[in-house]
């Protein structure tokens, strides 16, 4: 009797330790702090591109609501690229220039909570970056993007802090957040400090501070892996710059996580913080924006009054946006990830235009940066704004007389540059086992070739080419006065070629 006494004492302790570990094992996961984070970066358009089946920031704002239902402990990051070069940037509103003031409206529509800044930009002028950031609802955040005195813009934070809990949790999960920006384009009011060197000073206060620390990046991917390795006490880097996504790891728990431009996918980041063992658990998910993601209404209405603004300002200066250039019985390919490796049709027929811009010109250069559409243009019409959407910057193209050896340097370089947009595109120029050619002639040392260039190209701004300028014994400018529009010569070739 004692024995089975005993035996009924065990197996009732047994149960009680079970029933306390199930107890425990749900106030455990009760106490664990979850954490959303939808990421975007490098964003051009505020309408669908694709023909309208692929992005769209009406459509993003329908996901950022099902993600605040999911979770009310939502962050919404952008990670530079946003206010410049834009189609629409380029309309006149009241006067002034749009320059990113219909990108910052509808983030600000959205609830867009934080971004940085990308090279892109200080492509406006400093009255209008400085009115952007006025308009901004959300906040900025760079450790190493300062004005031309070396002082922080104002309202720019070096770093963020932001707290959550959770319910039957007396804990807090604390997310900090810093941001590092490539110093590629060097406005006259900007100055930029080491990405790195910034980084690590404002890393040292946020250990002290927060519980997971964010990079919040607009660098190439070999940057953001360097940041990493310096750093292996950054938890999450979330990027931009080369438009199309990338999920690297270093080591076992940090990921670098880059969305595709324009919205064609984003980011989504699950974050699960034990206050108890204070591990966060981290899972990341690439989601493609389309047509099964329905349009926020009152978002798509505000899209909607900008393109209307846009296009009334484009035909008040003269350019129909909606006028047919021509008729494309093929898509034409403007995918970055396409035109900055090779040539593409449409790479081919911009060349062309550059080419037949000047009777007397032998062969035609340009970066494929300056080529922004980053889509694929449908067959049929190819309208005004389209032209816009593929080439937004003000580019002219220039007659100048080229030395061979300095142009097969340039040729060269424009193959290291492969993935970036100092990429070169090019018409009548050939390249057999090795060697460079014009005409299918092999490029001749002391031989000087006329060339149409556009001028961006010869600004000495481009990647790893600082020496192409009029500055280089080797290039000369023949036509001083007649500057032509690269957008005017793409409409003129399109409409003299048809299709």
């Amino acid at each position: 009797m004692r024995t089975r006494f005993f035996s009924l004492i065990a197996v009732l302790i047994i149960l009680y330790a079970d029933t306390y570990q199930v107890v425990s094992a749900e106030q455990a996961s009760a106490r664990k702090i979850r954490v959303k984070i939808l990421h975007l970066n490098d964003i051009y358009e505020i309408a669908p591109v694709n023909g309208g089946k692929e992005g769209g920031l009406a459509r993003v704002a329908t996901i950022q609501k099902q993600l605040v239902k999911e979770n009310p402990n939502l962050i919404t990051t952008l990670g530079g690229d946003f206010l410049s070069p834009s189609a629409l940037g380029l309309a006149k509103y009241k006067g002034k220039h749009l320059a990113g003031m219909q990108m910052v409206n509808v983030l600000n529509e959205i609830g867009l909570d934080y971004a940085t800044f990308g090279n892109h930009e200080f492509d406006l002028n400093e009255d209008q970056f400085l009115a952007r950031l006025a308009e901004s609802e959300f906040s900025w955040i760079s450790s190493n993007v300062l004005n031309s005195n070396g002082k922080r813009f104002e309202g720019v934070h070096a770093s963020m802090v932001r707290s959550f809990s959770a319910k039957g949790s007396d804990k807090s999960f604390r997310v900090g957040i810093f941001g590092v920006t490539l110093d590629e384009n060097k406005a006259n009011y900007v100055s930029y400090a080491d990405p790195k060197v910034s980084a690590g000073q404002e890393l040292e206060k946020l250990k002290k501070l927060s519980d997971f620390q964010i990079a919040l990046t607009h660098q190439s991917i070999i940057d953001d892996v360097g940041l990493v390795e310096a750093y292996p006490e950054i938890d999450l880097v979330l990027g931009g710059h080369e438009h199309r996504n990338y999920q690297r790891w270093r080591g076992d728990f940090t990921p670098i996580l880059k969305a595709d431009s324009n919205a064609r996918t984003a980011y989504i980041v699950d974050l699960v913080f034990d206050p108890d063992a204070t591990e966060t658990s981290i899972k990341a998910t690439l989601l493609p924006i389309n047509e099964g993601f329905e349009e926020d209404i009152a978002v798509k209405k505000v899209v909607d009054q900008w393109v209307g603004i846009a296009f009334k300002g484009f035909r008040e200066e003269g350019w129909d946006p909606n006028l047919v250039v021509t008729i494309s019985s093929k898509v034409l390919d403007g995918l970055s990830r396409h035109v900055r490796v090779g040539p593409t049709n449409l790479t081919d027929m911009i060349a062309e235009a550059l080419l037949n811009s000047y009777s007397e010109a032998e062969l035609s250069i340009f970066n494929s940066g300056s080529i922004r559409i980053d889509d694929l243009l449908p067959a049929g019409k190819i309208t005004g704004y389209d032209i816009i959407r593929v080439l937004p910057f003000k580019g002219q193209v220039q007659l100048f007389e080229i030395k061979g050896e300095l142009l097969k340097r340039v040729l060269d370089q424009g193959v290291k540059n492969a993935g970036t947009g100092g990429f070169l595109q090019y018409g009548n120029i050939q390249r057999d086992d090795g060697h460079w050619m014009v005409n299918a002639e092999q490029i001749v040392d002391g031989r000087l070739y006329k060339a149409a260039i556009n001028d961006y190209l010869v600004s000495g701004k481009e990647r790893n080419l600082d020496y192409f300028t009029t500055k280089n014994p080797g290039l000369t400018l023949l036509e001083t006065e007649n500057r032509l529009s690269v957008k005017r010569q793409l409409i003129k070739y399109l409409k003299e070629r048809g299709d």
